[in-house]
């Protein structure tokens, strides 16, 4: 448990220091201009690798300022809201095959598959990451900061129907809201030995219009563009962050970066096979865990890659997005999967 515990709160967070690199390199490769490379030495500057510790030795020694006008308890535990809710998320997502040693079966998830719980956890958890966002533009009696909090709120609960609708789906083809069960369902396996293959199939195939609306809806769920309206710099100057710094607003900072990670464990859980690796029965728990790092890193890189690529849209556009274009769909795919479910039984 404590091997799991390291791996799971240790994990997320090494990843998602790693992203603001790759999200600053990436950016500059896809805007034709060079990313960070002075706080590096050596050879090729070590792709300035080191800017990660550059930022972070910045966020500890710069003053910690508190705004006299702000209420300064809700101040202080803002950043912990937005951080904890994003780190937990990650408890139930299984990162590797489950293996049995001295007669006992050991699952590589943090909470096991018989808490009950299942996926329900992770969505439960993460739609709680807004409590952060609201907190910190509230305690900071800051028009802007009210204002992106406003946003983010109304962000929130319009993505968070048509996503649920998508994953009700999921769970409708699986039979239930285990992740393990899940994952199993999206096995591929041939034939081999007189036996006949496993038709499974990743849910991307199948429920192809419920991963394009959750996928979407992540996007809102983690404030990136072109949803970062809680944020959005160009119109409302750094929105519910623009009272915080030093370690506040590094952690505010990190913790939507978690939140991506966790984002892209639950997409490639539910709709990319999990750790399964297609035609392979059994990877083993080296090979599992790193086929599941290798599709958790790609998604990360396309979140990366959608910010830098497509602009923010108008607030407009994003609520007519959410309700009349996500939700109808959602909604759509969760009675086609139905009606296939009810013709394929009888």
């Amino acid at each position: 448990m404590l091997v799991k515990v390291l791996l799971v709160f240790g994990g997320p967070m090494t990843i998602a220091s790693l992203l603001t690199w790759v999200e600053r390199r990436g950016s500059a490769m896809i805007q034709d201009r060079i990313g960070p490379n002075r706080a590096a030495i050596g050879p090729y500057r070590l792709l300035g690798l080191p800017q990660i510790a550059a930022d972070g030795i910045k966020s500890f020694l710069k003053e910690d300022l508190v705004p006299p006008h702000a209420l300064k308890s809700l101040f202080w535990i803002a950043p912990l809201l937005a951080f904890v809710p994003a780190i937990m998320g990650f408890a139930v997502i299984p990162f590797g095959q489950s293996f049995t040693s001295g007669g006992v079966q050991y699952h590589l998830s943090l909470l096991d598959p018989g808490n009950g719980m299942g996926m329900l956890y992770a969505l439960a958890i993460g739609a709680m990451a807004v409590y952060g966002v609201i907190t910190a533009a509230w305690s900071s009696n800051n028009k802007w900061a009210i204002l992106g909090g406003m946003r983010v709120s109304a962000q929130m609960v319009s993505y968070e129907i048509a996503m649920g609708l998508a994953v009700v789906a999921v769970f409708m083809k699986t039979g239930g809201y285990d992740p393990h069960q899940i994952i199993a369902a999206q096995q591929m396996i041939p034939a081999h030995a007189g036996l006949a293959a496993q038709t499974g199939h990743w849910n991307v195939i199948s429920q192809f219009l419920g991963f394009i609306v959750f996928s979407t809806c992540m996007f809102a769920e983690t404030n990136r563009l072109p949803f970062d309206f809680a944020e959005g710099e160009s119109e409302i100057v750094a929105g519910y962050l623009t009272e915080f710094g030093s370690m506040k607003f590094a952690l505010m900072y990190l913790s939507e970066y978690i939140h991506l990670v966790t984002a892209s464990a639950l997409i490639v859980t539910l709709y990319l096979g999990g750790w399964q690796i297609p035609f392979i029965a059994s990877p083993g728990v080296l090979l599992s865990v790193a086929a599941f790092l290798a599709k958790l890193l790609f998604v990360c890189w396309v979140f990366i890659w959608v910010r830098w690529t497509i602009p923010r849209f108008r607030y407009d556009q994003l609520m007519t997005l959410g309700w009349k274009i996500l939700l109808p769909i959602s909604l759509s795919n969760l009675l086609i999967s139905a009606w296939w479910m009810h013709r394929a039984a009888h």
